[in-house]
């Protein structure tokens, strides 16, 4: 994790470099990784202060520019801007993660050979998309339709689960990465 400045047009304080890098730090807790790189661009031109901030990591790279007439403010207003960016693109990297897993069900039955053996045969074949659910509603589901059992995505763990009736009447649930 790093942050480097460039300062433009002014001798930067010391106060000015710990208050930018401490708000900065902010951002890090979305990359934790070594290479993660923060490079700010700090200007001044007459009585605009600009900040052009670029944020670097693993899967991630966003930039933001902001002005004002204080270069704390700016700073603060950059952040922001950044901010949201990054909680924008990790949302959307969650959503597309939770988007439901194709499901393929087969329809197996077993023919007899001349030889005396039992052949699998595929007969029907389907797929369908998993949706994401827990699985307390997976259960309501299971039983609104009437099925024996459904294939679904758990919400909580983001794998594939099957819940089905038992023969008691209650559920039960199959979940391959326990």
């Amino acid at each position: 994790m790093q942050i480097k400045y460039n300062f433009k047009n002014f001798e930067p304080s010391d106060h000015l470099k710990n208050y930018a890098s401490t708000r900065f730090e902010k951002l890090f807790k979305y990359d934790r990784t070594e290479n993660a790189l923060l490079q700010a661009n700090l200007s001044v031109d007459k009585f605009r202060h600009k900040a052009e901030v670029t944020f670097i990591g693993d899967d991630l790279n966003i930039s933001a520019v902001e002005e004002s007439e204080d270069m704390y403010s700016t700073v603060d207003l950059v952040l922001d801007k950044l901010d949201v960016q990054v909680r924008k693109t990790r949302d959307k990297a969650k959503d597309h993660r939770r988007t439901g897993s194709s499901v393929r069900m087969d329809v197996i039955s077993f023919a007899d050979s001349a030889a005396g053996e039992r052949i699998p045969t595929i007969e029907e074949s389907d797929s369908y998309l998993a949706k994401p659910m827990a699985v307390e509603e997976a259960a309501m589901q299971l039983d609104s339709l009437g099925y024996e059992f459904l294939v679904f995505q758990n919400a909580e763990s983001e794998r594939i689960n099957v819940i089905y009736l038992r023969k008691s009447g209650d559920y039960g649930l199959i979940d391959p990465g326990m």
